[in-house]
């Protein structure tokens, strides 16, 4: 699998020793950035980076994810999920990162890096990563609604109109 990361400087220290929990584990990683300590370092490119690498290699039939860091994680899938077909999550245990990719298929996983020691993050990731979609008839409906939104700026009839 092509992991793709992204951090800011919040994320640094976890995003280095992740990257090699991950090799360490037969993994492809690529680094988006930032290559070193900027207390004032902007995250926006950085994670959008990443999820642009992701969302191009799967269209390209390559098995990609990709993680992104923050301090809180925030900001950092906020990033992320402006990227269209981006199905970027905030996971913060074992369940939401599980959860994540069995309903949502999320295809990014955002962590607050100052929230979790480095051993709840690499569980949280290799959960994600074990994870496979469900594939659940809901699940893809809700998933094709998103993205018929994203694409389209449609929605379904309002039942209340």
């Amino acid at each position: 699998m092509r992991i793709h990361i992204a951090t800011d400087h919040a994320g640094l220290d976890f995003s280095t020793r992740l990257q090699e929990h991950l090799r360490a584990a037969g993994h492809d990683v690529v680094d988006h950035g930032p290559i070193e300590y900027d207390a004032v370092d902007d995250y926006p490119a950085f994670c959008i980076r990443a999820a642009q690498a992701v969302i191009a290699e799967q269209r390209g039939g390559i098995d990609a994810l990709g993680v992104v860091f923050g301090g809180s994680g925030n900001g950092e899938q906020i990033a992320a999920n402006k990227v269209e077909g981006v199905r970027a999550a905030l996971v913060w245990n074992l369940s939401t990162a599980e959860l994540a990719r069995e309903h949502n298929d999320a295809n990014v996983i955002s962590i607050g890096a100052r929230q979790h020691t480095f051993e709840e993050v690499t569980s949280f990731i290799d959960r994600f990563i074990q994870t496979p979609f469900s594939g659940d008839e809901r699940h893809v409906r809700r998933i094709g609604q998103i993205a018929d939104f994203e694409r389209e700026g449609s929605l379904l009839p309002d039942p209340r109109a």
